[in-house]
């Protein structure tokens, strides 16, 4: 069944407050039995509530830790937690259903509760990452119209700056703000304290708006996705059901934010749907994930490929001080994974790899493969439930082993909030990620480069990922960028950022022979003809590298010479 779908009866008009115009949705398909939803839906009756109802709230929901130490609430418990923090969005702010609530804070089991009772209490959530500055909260506060925040307390800096009306980045939408995780009588826990343990959720329809995630900025400029309580299970319900076969025994942790879509989905939505176990915690280095792994008996690990590459050489140098036996998926996403960070995984854990790409406009992975279904060189097939497929410029489909634009679509998809680039996302139904791909005659499909990434170099299409990869495989190179730089009597060239390893340094002949290396190892007309040695990459809080940042570095360093 695919069709668009029209603003339901019984939405509130405030929780669709502007939508892109319905011509421009993409098709929604529900085909699998497992997405069709009743139309008066709050998700987090489905998250928490029934596992409670059905006689689960004895089983472990969170892990964390706070102030005190360790710390773990049961499904029962969390709810309680969630139910009181409704209470205080409700009778102490004075919140109305649809209203827009900004959430802030790193990964804790307070967060989860703060994030979930906003959902039951009708409320849209915008959640932030840690490390956003007072001037893009100010610039997502006045897109999404926020009029209340809830913040953790040690991130109170940055957001306090938006409720000073001295300041250059005051927002006044913004009317009230309570911090969480601190023992003042005026915060949350305190408030907490004075309300009932049950509230009846608010009784929200399926598509009604329930989160404004804003895109993680490769670009520079965020974009705020509007995703409905439908789209929250319907996450839940097709990657890790089909793809991880994820059950209540499962046990998951790892790096993203529960404020970035990849990490709300991992770390929070799925193991709840399934009655399962989140690890939430901080500040991983990649040796303290390692022990979390063992330490809490993880069973799926989240988080980016630099993560993974790292965590492998650690394992290789000291294959006796992790307990990995529990873990059976370790799950790539944010970008693309390099065949060789792949491989050194896989010979370092005996664990292949779940690659996976998704994206903050459709809430999570679309196209993917695990354990016997992986395919070197290829991300995977299209998840159960979504289509996908390969078109030119025109929107039409073209043959296997032809490189195009990806097209996909399936039950979630993009509706940017008040943005003239929807138009550009979504093209005859279909959504339009901006990613190159090639698909072969068996349904996989293959990473070829981000739209605006393929360097042309003297009429060679190059793509900057496959440079990287074949970068990745030296022995000297720790991580690496590719971008196009402009040059005279080629239109652009291949220039590579490389950070090397501690026990090298940058030189001319190490450069000439990284060069070298990548001829033999990738089409010679490939290789990175302008190769700059740094301490670090661009990248986001959510480890995706910002590309746009090291073309300007290229264009600086162009006009330098």
């Amino acid at each position: 069944m695919t069709h668009n779908l029209a603003p339901s009866a019984h939405s509130d008009t405030f929780t669709r407050d502007r939508l892109p115009p319905s011509d421009q949705w993409p098709l929604f398909v529900f085909d699998l039995p497992e997405v069709q939803y009743s139309e008066q839906l709050n998700c987090v009756q489905a998250l928490l509530d029934e596992h409670v109802a059905q006689g689960r709230g004895d089983r472990m929901a969170v892990r964390g830790v706070d102030a005190t130490g360790p710390m773990a609430w049961t499904y029962a418990q969390l709810q309680t937690k969630v139910n009181q923090i409704a209470h205080v969005l409700v009778y102490d702010m004075g919140m109305k259903s649809g209203q827009r609530l900004l959430l802030r804070g790193g990964n804790s089991p307070m967060m989860a509760a703060c994030f979930l009772a906003a959902l039951k209490a009708g409320l849209v959530v915008v959640p932030t990452m840690p490390l956003l500055r007072a001037a893009e909260l100010k610039q997502m506060m006045d897109k999404a119209q926020v009029c209340a925040a809830l913040c953790d307390s040690l991130l109170a800096e940055e957001l306090t700056h938006c409720t000073e009306a001295s300041h250059a980045h005051f927002t006044p939408s913004l009317k009230q703000v309570l911090w969480f995780r601190t023992a003042d009588e005026q915060g949350v826990e305190a408030r907490m304290t004075k309300h009932a343990k049950e509230f009846e959720a608010c009784a929200t329809s399926r598509d009604d708006v329930c989160l404004i995630a804003f895109t993680s900025g490769t670009t520079g400029q965020p974009k705020g996705t509007m995703h409905f309580h439908r789209d929250v299970l319907a996450m839940c319900d097709l990657f890790p059901r089909h793809v991880l076969q994820m059950g209540a025994d499962d046990v998951v942790c790892g790096t993203p934010p529960i404020a970035f879509t990849f990490g709300l989905g991992g770390l929070l939505a799925f193991p709840l749907r399934y009655g399962a176990c989140a690890v939430l915690l901080e500040k991983y280095t990649p040796e303290s994930l390692l022990l979390v792994i063992g330490q809490y008996g993880a069973t799926q690990c989240y988080t980016a490929p630099t993560m993974y590459r790292q965590m492998a050489m650690l394992v290789s140098e000291k294959p006796y001080a992790f307990d990995l036996k529990s873990l059976k998926h370790t799950v790539s996403a944010g970008e693309a994974l390099p065949d060789a960070t792949r491989q050194l995984w896989k010979k370092a854990t005996g664990i292949e790899m779940t690659d996976g790409i998704g994206g903050t406009e459709v809430i999570h992975i679309y196209i993917s493969s695990a354990g016997k279904d992986v395919r070197a060189g290829s991300i995977g097939k299209v998840v159960p439930g979504y289509q996908a497929q390969i078109v030119d410029e025109d929107m039409k489909q073209v043959p296997p082993g032809v490189v195009g634009r990806l097209a996909m679509r399936g039950p979630t998809g993009c509706r940017y909030l008040d943005d003239p680039r929807q138009k550009d996302y979504v093209k005859d139904g279909w959504n339009l990620p901006g990613d190159t791909f090639m698909m072969d005659a068996d349904g996989y499909f293959s990473y070829q480069a981000r739209n605006d990434d393929m360097i042309i170099s003297a009429g060679y299409n190059i793509a900057g990922p496959e440079v990287e990869s074949a970068l990745m495989q030296h022995p000297a190179v720790a991580e690496c960028g590719v971008v196009g730089a402009s040059d005279i009597e080629r239109g652009q060239v291949v220039m590579a950022f490389v950070v090397l390893k501690s026990d090298h340094a940058g030189s001319a002949a190490l450069e000439k022979e990284i060069q070298e290396f990548v001829k033999q190892t990738i089409a010679p007309f490939k290789y990175p003809r302008r190769v700059v040695f740094c301490e670090a990459l661009p990248r986001t809080e959510t480890g995706k590298l910002q590309r746009f940042k090291l073309r300007q570095q290229a264009a600086a360093y162009n006009s330098e010479k």
